[in-house]
């Protein structure tokens, strides 16, 4: 089912049907999430203390947020730090609440840490939100010390519930749906190799790419080391497809001339081999063995004898033919390194030792580390740092409009602010609109099931678990879902604790009109457009990445001229422009007139471009601490075809005219390099395994790029530059 040319209002219509079609809302997920809130309830009601049963369910639900169907072992690290923020949100809020001047000034910290929290990314955004909500609403229930610790221990003892229901099936599912997802990608990319060459069919894995995408398409809005991995294996497996069915073209074509049978034999066997590879690729992203490291002498075996041949070849065409066949099993084998490294760094034991490898790297020099990421992003440059203060100044305002007021159940002021107020225009507005739409359809129908529902605890606690089943399984495909589910949901969890329904009902609709129109004005009167301004901002990332990588290289070029103070503000520039990417991409997907296509291509290159700086933060992590011989010319070379390369895929991005044919052969450039010196040991080999990887990066990055600014030219009322 699509939705091009339907009206815009009827878009999240169709986003929530495609969910539902896809399997993407998971009925099972809302099932356990509604007995963890639920069975609170019953054992408070059963110990006559239901105040603890709602405040352990309040504190199950806030976890319940934090659940998803990713990797066991990065859900529980997620929910377990929700279930700690919470807690502690909750004590510290229950302490303040007496106190105008600290429950503002708490507000105001809670909500700057909070907004900061979205240059880290997703994950860490939402755990920032709860942790505000959960402050914010406690400041209305003021308790003394001893009172508030408790109701710290009882919301994470709700929350430890929360996470054990949610790791329950772990140790017989260990495999996420996206690996198996690629899996079945890679096995039908074996296959091209042995099928013969139809010019009439479709070409082959075309049903499992789009597969894979569709699977892919929400970790590639998080932006973690393992939502990357996974991009960029499907990336990677676009480019093997195509370089596969040119080989077995190129095969064909030699085959036809006596003289070129040698070559087609040569080629037959790389297509055997790389046949080969991706069964084995395809079975450690099953979970099963390792790949054999042989391949790659036996594939350079390979190349070496076609090379002879096109020496020998009889005549011009020939050796044409020869030289494209070498040029595409050269992409071919540096395409395929990169996916080996990729697919065994997916498994669990890959993925713990890139992080015991990333942890023995200085902070500093840690793309994504957290602390590095928010170093950088301290400045009125950084699009995340202005959210957060746009956030800490309306929750705070908030706060003291709701302490000034005498309205009742004023906590849903500065709450309805924390949840609205997002980083771009569009996510605010609609969810604006959409959350007092829902929270006035909840009320409305937590009314209705006060008047049908008899009276007693019992059906309210059901109704606890069937408005949580709701909200956990329809929420995330539908905002306005999920804020009704909420709405009626809170009215019930009060209503257990004792408090009257229709005072909570009438307060909550005020407070959240009121909250609603303050998070809507902070942004109506700063609009931006992240689809006029997505260009320039990788344009400037790309700066950012050449000149970061150019100080590394002189530095390997001439050690005695390190620049540290040079180095660290360049590696600093290079996270911040990344930051801002990642931000304008996650505010791009959320306004009128943008594609899945469209997002599906920015967030691939911007998968592209964090393995090309992940290799030349390696470089750096690699420098000499003093002066050695300095590499060969042919490493100086290779360095400015890099920089030529990074300089011209960021004036495509502002509208220039640039032919990939003019673009530096990079793979070529990498070859004479290793050819010219000894790069088998030492430092030396470090810097061939990484310059190979960012060789790649690079090319896949550059086409992904020709092929957008191909397809979208540049309007010249855009053109900055």
């Amino acid at each position: 089912m699509e939705s091009a040319g339907v009206p815009q209002k009827w878009n999240a219509f169709w986003a929530t049907v495609k969910q539902f079609e896809a399997g993407k809302m998971n009925p099972w997920m809302g099932f356990r999430n509604a007995i963890g809130v639920a069975l609170p309830l019953v054992a408070g009601l059963a110990a006559g203390q239901p105040v603890a049963g709602a405040l352990m369910s309040t504190g199950a639900l806030n976890v319940c947020f934090s659940d998803a169907s990713d990797p066991y072992g990065t859900r529980a690290r997620r929910m377990l730090a929700s279930c700690f923020l919470c807690a502690f949100s909750i004590t510290v809020g229950a302490l303040s609440g007496n106190n105008t001047i600290a429950a503002v000034t708490l507000t105001a910290i809670w909500g700057i840490t909070a907004g900061m929290m979205v240059a880290v990314g997703t994950t860490q955004a939402d755990l920032g939100t709860v942790s505000l909500v959960s402050l914010v609403v406690f400041h209305a229930r003021p308790m003394n010390l001893e009172d508030a610790f408790l109701a710290g221990l009882l919301a994470l003892g709700g929350g430890l519930l929360q996470t054990g229901l949610a790791l329950l099936l772990w140790p017989v599912r260990r495999y996420e749906p996206e690996r198996k997802e690629l899996a079945k990608l890679y096995t039908e990319l074996a296959a091209i190799p042995k099928a013969p060459v139809d010019g009439l069919e479709a070409p082959r894995a075309s049903s499992q790419i789009t597969a894979a995408r569709q699977a892919l398409s929400a970790v590639a809005r998080q932006h973690t080391l393992e939502g990357d991995r996974c991009v960029s294996m499907l990336n990677q497996a676009e480019r093997i497809r195509l370089s596969l069915l040119t080989l077995a073209r190129l095969k064909v074509r030699l085959d036809r001339d006596e003289s070129g049978r040698a070559g087609a034999a040569v080629t037959e066997n790389v297509l055997a081999l790389a046949a080969r590879l991706l069964e084995a690729i395809s079975a450690v992203l099953s979970g099963g063995q390792t790949v054999d490291p042989a391949w790659t002498a036996e594939m350079e075996a390979l190349l070496e004898k076609l090379t002879a041949e096109k020496s020998a070849a009889q005549h011009a065409f020939l050796a044409a033919v020869l030289d494209s066949a070498r040029f595409q099993i050269d992409a071919l084998a540096g395409q395929l390194r990169a996916v080996v490294q990729l697919a065994e760094y997916s498994t669990e034991q890959g993925a713990a030792e890139v992080t015991r490898v990333d942890h023995a790297k200085p902070w500093n020099l840690r793309l994504a580390g957290s602390m590095a990421v928010l170093r950088s992003n301290l400045n009125l440059d950084s699009a995340a740092f202005r959210h957060a203060i746009r956030l800490a100044v309306c929750v705070a305002l908030g706060e003291a409009i709701g302490r000034s007021l005498s309205w009742q159940r004023t906590y849903w002021l500065p709450m309805t602010v924390a949840i609205v107020l997002k980083p771009d225009f569009t996510a605010t507005f609609s969810r604006g609109i959409l959350r007092t739409a829902g929270t006035i359809s909840g009320l409305f129908f937590a009314t209705l099931i006060f008047h049908l529902l008899p009276a007693g605890l019992g059906a309210e606690i059901l109704m606890v678990a069937a408005l949580t089943f709701v909200l956990r399984w329809a929420g995330p495909a539908n905002y306005g879902i999920l804020t009704a589910a909420v709405s009626a949901l809170v009215v019930m969890l009060i209503a257990v604790s004792g408090i009257a329904p229709k005072d909570v009902i009438v307060a909550r609709g005020i407070n959240t009109l009121a909250g609603g129109s303050l998070a809507l004005a902070a942004y109506i009167l700063w609009p931006t457009w992240q689809q006029r301004q997505i260009r320039e901002v990788v344009a400037l990332m790309l700066d950012a990445y050449r000149e970061y990588f150019r100080r590394v290289s002189q530095v390997y070029l001439q050690p005695a001229l390190r620049d540290e103070d040079g180095l660290d503000a360049s590696r600093t520039e290079a996270r911040l422009t990344r930051s801002n990417v990642e931000a304008s991409i996650d505010r791009m997907s959320v306004e009128p007139g943008v594609t899945q296509e469209m997002m599906a291509a920015w967030n691939a290159m911007l998968a592209s471009s964090h393995g090309l700086i992940n290799a030349v933060m390696a470089l750096e992590a690699a420098l000499p601490e003093s002066e050695v011989c300095p590499p060969p010319d042919s490493f100086r070379a290779y360095c400015h075809d890099v920089e030529i390369s990074l300089h011209s895929i960021a004036a495509a991005l502002r509208g220039s005219k640039i032919l990939a044919r003019a673009l530096p052969d990079l793979r070529e450039g990498y070859r004479k390099m290793i050819a010219s010196a000894d790069f088998s040991s030492g430092r030396m080999a470090l810097v061939a395994m990484e310059t190979d990887r960012l060789t790649n990066r690079l090319n896949t990055l550059a086409e992904q790029v020709l092929k957008w600014v191909t397809e979208h030219p540049v309007p010249l009322t855009m053109r900055w530059r």
